[in-house]
């Protein structure tokens, strides 16, 4: 490297904290960019209670060191400067200084039609964001918890918030729109949004590389399996559809959500059973899914074991949620005509073999043939699993949301002090 190129690398060099602020926890990673390094990272869980836990990871030279305390954190602003404390440790010394920070980035849930893509925080910013909470009552107050808090805590550094709604926004409307009066659409924003965008994103990106293709030429199905699960249809870079719709709750089996579902269902619960609309949102978002069907449990590690011990719930729960996806990979495969990959990730699709092995079956038809061998190789890498004569490739790509916000966030506060001088 020359001097000038070492000179433009260095002052491009930038230390980027990323923030996933959930309504009692906040998960972090501190990158040095552009090269993604992780410096640290960590999480501290159960805010506002009495026995919080904070963990936190530094790398310096080679080596880890690790701190676990339980404590008392009172919000995220607290959490943030318990955070801050651990970065900034003498006897570490992964941090000199917190202004070393230059920018912070935050995954927030619901960008509504308002935000296609990750952007600078500003006022305006804000106040979108806080109007689209009634859309993501669970998520959106907590990622601005986490925004605030930063701002407080990190005045210096400039704000990015990356949606998981953005890279929907290239669905069109015949995709997007539900059979429903047109004013609930135009006045109260009625549609298929998606989620899991910056995940899907990810992912595809990987596998353009992995397939040594560009995305004008490549379809794509990638499908996002872990607590929360969503699909996309990915047509030349850009999503096409996707299962979840105007909340995280449409779409596959997942954890404790339903999934699809009779739309008359929440009403006779309300009209015939006397529920309220609360009682029936608990049901629907934290007692269905794997944990109702299985009757114990939403981690998939203990329906396969239940299954294996021939618990017949537990393999009715798996069946039900592969069947789910394979429906949804054929729905999608008409969409999309020819598919160049089948992508798995998040923790079950990345993780467990027996799930992808009973998605695929029969899949041979519409040229998705997995090979058994490969399949079972248990590795944390991104790796091609399909047999050597299957038309459509089937990959698994570990998930990293964190690094595509981080990228995003450094890119983004750039080009904003290049402008500014």
């Amino acid at each position: 490297m020359d001097r000038e190129m070492g000179m433009t690398f260095m002052c491009n060099q930038q230390k980027v904290l990323v923030l996933n602020a959930g309504s009692s926890s906040i998960k972090y990673r501190l990158y040095l960019m552009p090269s993604s390094r992780i410096m640290a990272q960590g999480s501290v869980e159960r805010i506002h209670e009495e026995a919080s836990i904070v963990r936190h990871k530094e790398f310096v030279d080679g080596m880890s060191e690790s701190h676990e305390e339980r404590c008392s954190v009172s919000d995220h602003k607290d959490a943030l400067h318990r955070i801050m404390n651990l970065l900034g440790n003498p006897d570490l010394g992964v941090l000199h200084d917190l202004k070393e920070i230059g920018a912070v980035g935050h995954r927030v849930v619901h960008g509504g039609e308002r935000f296609t893509g990750s952007i600078l925080v500003d006022d305006q910013v804000i106040k979108t964001i806080e109007a689209h909470a009634i859309l993501a009552p669970l998520h959106n107050p907590a990622n601005l918890a986490g925004i605030k808090a930063a701002w407080e805590v990190l005045p210096h550094a400039l704000q990015v918030a990356a949606f998981d709604t953005a890279f929907h926004h290239t669905l069109p409307e015949y995709a997007y729109r539900y059979a429903l009066p047109e004013e609930l659409y135009r006045q109260h924003g009625l549609r298929r949004y998606g989620f899991h965008g910056t995940s899907h994103r990810y992912v595809a990106r990987r596998a353009l590389k992995c397939l040594g293709s560009n995305r004008e030429k490549t379809n794509l199905i990638t499908a996002h399996l872990g607590n929360g699960c969503s699909m996309t249809a990915i047509r030349e870079g850009h999503s096409v559809d996707t299962s979840m719709g105007f909340t995280p709750l449409e779409g596959l089996v997942m954890g404790t959500r339903c999934g699809d579902l009779d739309p008359a269902i929440p009403l006779f619960l309300i009209n015939q059973l006397g529920m309220t609309a609360e009682e029936v949102d608990h049901i629907l978002n934290k007692n269905s899914g794997l944990l109702a069907l299985s009757g114990h449990s939403n981690d998939m590690r203990e329906i396969l074991q239940g299954e294996a011990r021939c618990d017949a719930r537990c393999k009715l729960a798996l069946e039900i949620f592969t069947y789910r996806i394979k429906k949804y990979i054929g729905s999608y495969k008409a969409v999309l005509g020819q598919v160049h990959a089948l992508i798995f990730t998040g923790g079950i699709g990345e993780h467990s073999s027996q799930v992808r092995a009973m998605i695929c079956e029969g899949l041979d038809a519409i040229g998705m043939v997995l090979d058994d061998r490969l399949n079972r190789v248990e590795s944390q890498s991104e790796r091609d699993v399909s047999h050597k004569d299957s038309p459509t490739r089937i990959w698994v790509i570990p998930t990293d949301e964190e690094s595509r916000i981080a990228v995003d966030t450094h890119e983004i506060t750039m080009k904003w002090r290049r402008i500014e001088g």
